[in-house]
This record gives structure tokens, sequence and C-alpha cells, in this order.
């Protein structure tokens, strides 16, 4: 990327991505083991996926990106946030977690294993040279 290029918003825009999941989280782990409302963390789970979506197309539409520093980078990171979201699931599946809060919950822990990986892969990538 050339220096006097403009970078999107990209990693501000998935960042409201992982704020949206870490709220609809608190919220499903507020209400356990009761059942919880489940429209605030949907909505929650829809706009952090469509944000993560909006990042990922900003990201893709920037010239000489380096892609090789964002896989390298990202993979290492996608594989300790796929971890870290397993244990968090097993702690939702372990508190006997089921039918649609479950399926709220693995959404926002596959976005929130998502996100972060993307913005450490994109902000290390953003400024290798």
């Amino acid at each position: 990327m050339k220096a006097d290029q403009k970078f999107p918003k990209a990693v501000e825009t998935v960042t409201l991505s992982l704020a949206a999941v870490v709220v609809g989280g608190v919220w499903l782990g507020s209400h356990a083991p009761r059942r919880p409302p489940m429209a605030l963390p949907t909505v929650l789970l829809v706009v952090a996926a469509l944000l993560l979506l909006a990042g990922v197309v900003m990201i893709t539409r920037v010239a000489e990106f380096s892609w090789d520093t964002f896989v390298r980078v990202g993979r290492w990171a996608l594989l300790a946030y796929i971890i870290a979201a397993g244990m968090i699931e097993f702690a939702f599946l372990r508190n006997h977690t089921s039918g649609a809060p479950l399926a709220v919950v693995t959404g926002l822990l596959v976005v929130f294993a998502l996100d972060v990986p993307f913005l450490i892969a994109t902000t290390v990538a953003r400024y290798e040279n």
C-alpha cells in the first residue's frame, strides 16, 4: 500500500463488530441459567456479522495490500481464537444451554473467533512494507 493512499476504516468497522459480539455474549451470559430474551443478542449477531463482512470487503479493495502477511499472521491468531471460542462454547454447554440461545451464542463466538484475528492480521499487514 502506498503511504499517501488512505486506508479504509476496516479496523474500526470490525472493532464495532467485536463490541456487538461482546455485548451479545455478556447479555446471554448474564441470564444463565435461565432462558434469556433473544431479540437483543440476535440483532447484535446479525449486526456483528454484517460489520465483519463490511470490513473484509473494505480490505479486499485496498491496492497492494500485503495478503501474504495477512494470511501468515491471521492463521495463527485464528487458531488461538478458535481455541478460546471453543472453551467459551464449552462453558455454555456445561451450563446446559440449548436451542436458540445456544445457536446465537455459537454464532457470536464464530464472529468473535474471526473478528480478533482479522483485526490483528489487518493491522500487521497494513504496515508491512
